[in-house]
């Protein structure tokens, strides 16, 4: 029986460089959405410090972050805190289910998309303004 070189190390390089990639791209994203938001980019890939800074974004309390960290509350207030977000670029309750689920794909989506950012959860999504007159993208104009 001849020895022939394993497919194994070549398929796990392969799956690391794909998974660098989609991180890489994600990280982008949520760079993009932090300067979009007025706080530095670069707090996007500091472990802790990027929920503090997704707190300042959704005008939360900073301690909030404290949330997003134990394991028994962690998963509900990031889902939260995504949803804030989402509300903070103008965005629906759909865009915060593509942010959990599929991440890699919605915050770039989010950051280097037209979304503009119109402030902490965006007035809790203009809930009086959502099915009446006025401009989608100007939501708070009152010439709208």
């Amino acid at each position: 029986m001849e020895n022939y070189p394993s497919a194994a190390p070549a398929f796990g390089a392969g799956f690391f460089l794909v998974i660098i990639a989609v991180a890489l791209i994600s990280l982008a994203g949520m760079w993009k959405v932090f300067t979009k938001a007025g706080k530095p980019g670069w707090a996007a890939i500091i472990p802790i410090y990027n929920y503090i800074v997704l707190c300042e974004i959704v005008g939360k309390p900073i301690w909030w972050f404290l949330l997003m960290l134990f394991p028994c509350t962690s998963f509900i207030f990031l889902i939260w805190v995504y949803n804030l977000v989402a509300k903070s670029f103008g965005k629906s309750e759909g865009f915060t289910i593509g942010l959990v689920i599929l991440g890699p794909i919605f915050w770039p989506i989010l950051g280097f998309g037209d979304a503009v950012y119109l402030g902490p959860s965006a007035k809790e999504a203009n809930m009086n303004n959502r099915f009446g007159s006025g401009d989608y993208q100007k939501p708070f104009d009152p010439q709208a």
